[in-house]
């Protein structure tokens, strides 16, 4: 299956969970090997340069992600924190120089994930002002983009200082906080579309006068 070709853009190509995306085993997210060929494990965009985009998935915490999160409850051995997955994220207090009050937005880094994916969080930072974002957690690598070149130049072009987290959570600091989040929505949007850094340039050109 294809996706309709607008003008100015590449085609890319549905893939469905099973199906075969190369006939040599090769590393890539999202994909298995058997049998010496690599296969999706989910729907996805095969892009021209021939890697696998993920439509969708929920965040699977991993030890040593930094990720954002709100504060939803404050007890006295510390903090339990949302990180838009259905599973626990406790920050402990012990040690903290910092403390937090309920629906503080932070940033944080995965210590340790437990056999339920139960998470213990560390190095905390309050993220002060600005707005929290919903982002499609698979879709991540794109809005930091190679080298981080997608969130260098959100940042530049609103003034916004950016926390993205790999759970899907993106904290949009004071500046051009309607453009930025805008900017940020159309990654998610055109995320499979090759050529997305330079429609996002030109976007923000237009719109950030």
């Amino acid at each position: 299956m294809i996706f309709e070709k607008k003008k100015g853009e590449t085609m890319s190509e549905l893939i469905v969970p099973g199906q075969m995306i190369s006939d040599r085993p090769t590393r890539q997210p999202s994909t298995y090997v058997e049998d010496g060929k690599t296969y999706s494990a989910v729907v996805a965009i095969k892009n021209v340069e021939g890697k696998i985009v993920p439509l969708q998935g929920p965040y699977s915490p991993v030890e040593g992600d930094f990720v954002v999160g709100v504060v939803t409850n404050v007890k006295f051995a510390g903090y339990e924190v949302a990180l838009h997955t259905p599973y626990r994220a406790f920050l402990s207090s012990r040690e903290l120089r910092d403390t937090f009050e309920l629906g503080d937005i932070i940033s944080a880094e995965i210590i340790s994930v437990d056999e339920v994916k139960s998470m213990m969080l560390d190095n905390p930072r309050c993220l002060r002002g600005g707005m929290l974002a919903e982002f499609s957690p698979v879709k991540i690598p794109r809005l930091i983009g190679k080298k981080n070149s997608m969130l260098e130049l959100i940042r530049g072009k609103t003034g916004c200082e950016l926390a993205i987290g790999k759970n899907g959570y993106v904290w949009i600091g004071p500046g051009k906080t309607a453009l930025a989040f805008s900017t940020i929505m159309k990654v998610e949007r055109e995320a499979h579309i090759s050529g997305l850094t330079n429609r996002i340039e030109e976007y923000l050109s237009k719109n950030g006068k």
